[in-house]
């Protein structure tokens, strides 16, 4: 029970549990229905003792009944709904070599099997991802935006295949260090992790085999990252499923690893808890937050220095305190945000009601983005803009000399006021109070909204402890003057 509480700490601690935790794109659901399949092969691993001597290949773990094979199918496909077809891929690989190796010695009758049953879990998990095509309205903008969009075209690259698979940040070599990545503040631990496996691979006894559940945690690790090392387009965030295996694998080896690795871990923990906070404390003094807020933060603030001082101190303490470190940093990080989930983040009730017209241009950075305006503003259409290009137009107008630049975000914002009935702009610089359009546009509503996607040079050193001038900005619903 205490190593499984490790592993359920660890894992929560993980940043790729926070990462895409939010209501419109999550992996947590995803996670779990992909991998349930492995969970019950590991539970019958343990179970059984790891083959009871005696036993045969008919009563291994791994010899599953066409049933087990049939449930494991609803799971893949239950999972792949929430994202994505090709996910059954490496959760279905993984499963496969998985059970030959609860199985071994394999025979040819239990590869074929094998091979047939996680076929058949591949077919049905298919299946059940495929009634997406029947049940959609327009099924023919499924398969041409998601089917080959979204998922064949991360085969190619625009620069070629190779390219993209030896250079730059989607490179084979980023993709390896894509488990550090969604480590994220435990990424330290990850390498004491590896860095205590392979000492115990050398001092290992002959003929003492590595056990087997741990072989099916590495080999799931492994077969995930392999995997997505073949699509052109590789990120961290698609070998999140294979980090309840990481959180396993460290919690079975979390006293034999280094004390040091915790130290690190404690040492980076302490500048995100300060930074977090500030951020929150500016956050009240531009009215987004209450008081109340504020009060939460600075306790997550005293509790995460509690922690990293206690663990820094006490060696006894050094890696508990790691973990409610790390646990401290998403507290203060939630409390940051909070606030944006009331009245600061959200356009007033009324602002919707104001709008004569149905249809609304709003910000789009990157594909489906401008559908989180249903929540905002319910009611209304909506027509996607390209931020980017925005972004791109504000920077050619600040390195412009003599005449303004032809395509200027006024203009920009003037186009779409007169095509449109209405448009969400985003404020473009630090310290701008007003829209632009003002007093030739009508502001019907004002909210705060987080930047993201930052430009290379946007934070920096001289101004990280100034989050009001990278971070905080407003968002301004607009209508054309009548």
């Amino acid at each position: 029970p205490r190593t499984a509480l490790v592993a359920a700490c660890v894992y929560l601690a993980f940043f790729c549990t926070f990462r895409y935790g939010r209501p419109y794109l999550t992996s947590a659901a995803e996670s779990f229905w992909l991998n349930l399949p492995m969970f019950w092969l590991l539970w019958r691993v343990a179970a059984s003792g790891q083959r009871p001597p005696g036993s045969t290949s008919a009563t291994a773990p791994g010899a599953w009944s066409v049933g087990g094979y049939l449930l494991a199918g609803v799971a893949l496909g239950l999972g792949a709904a929430y994202k994505s077809f090709a996910l059954i891929a490496p959760a279905a690989a993984t499963l496969w070599c998985a059970l030959l190796l609860a199985q071994r010695p394999v025979t040819w009758q239990v590869l074929c099997r094998t091979t047939a049953g996680c076929g058949l879990s591949v077919a049905l998990g298919l299946g059940i991802f495929s009634l997406w095509l029947l049940l959609d309205p327009d099924p023919a903008a499924v398969w041409r935006e998601f089917v080959v969009g979204e998922n064949a075209g991360k085969l190619a690259g625009p620069e070629g295949y190779w390219h993209a698979a030896l250079r730059g940040g989607s490179s084979i070599w980023a993709q390896l260090l894509a488990y550090l990545q969604d480590a994220g503040l435990l990424a330290f631990a990850v390498l004491g992790l590896a860095w205590s496996g392979w000492k115990s691979w050398r001092q290992r006894q002959p003929g003492k085999p590595i056990p087997l559940p741990v072989q099916i945690l590495l080999v799931w690790l492994a077969v995930w990252l392999l995997v997505f090392t073949i699509p052109s387009q590789r990120s961290a965030r698609y070998v999140i499923p294979a980090m309840p295996a990481m959180a396993m694998l460290l919690a079975l080896c979390w006293s034999r690893i280094g004390r040091g690795w915790f130290v690190a871990t404690l040492l980076l923990a302490a500048p995100f808890i300060l930074l977090l906070s500030r951020i929150a404390w500016v956050g009240s003094e531009l009215g987004i937050g209450t008081p109340w807020h504020l009060g939460g933060s600075t306790l997550a603030l005293l509790l995460g220095l509690a922690c990293v001082l206690g663990g820094l101190l006490r060696p006894a303490w050094t890696r508990a305190c790691a973990l409610l470190a790390c646990v401290s940093v998403y507290l203060c990080l939630n409390f940051a945000l909070l606030p944006l989930d009331g009245p600061a983040g959200r356009f007033p009730p009324a602002a919707a009601a104001a709008i004569t017209g149905a249809v609304i241009a709003v910000p789009n950075g990157f594909n489906g983005q401008f559908e989180r305006f249903q929540f905002l503003l319910p009611g209304k259409h909506f027509v996607p803009y390209d931020v980017e290009q925005r972004a791109r137009s504000q920077a050619a107008l600040a390195g412009a000399t003599g005449t303004a630049a032809a395509n200027s975000p006024q203009d920009q914002l003037r186009t779409l006021l007169g095509q449109h009935d209405g448009v969400v702009w985003l404020q473009a610089q630090a310290g701008q109070t007003a829209p632009p359009c003002l007093p030739a546009c009508v502001l019907r509503g004002e909210r705060w909204q987080l930047k993201g996607r930052h430009e290379s040079g946007e934070i920096r050193l001289t101004n990280i402890w100034y989050p009001q001038d990278w971070l905080f900005r407003h968002e301004w619903l607009l209508q054309r003057q009548p």
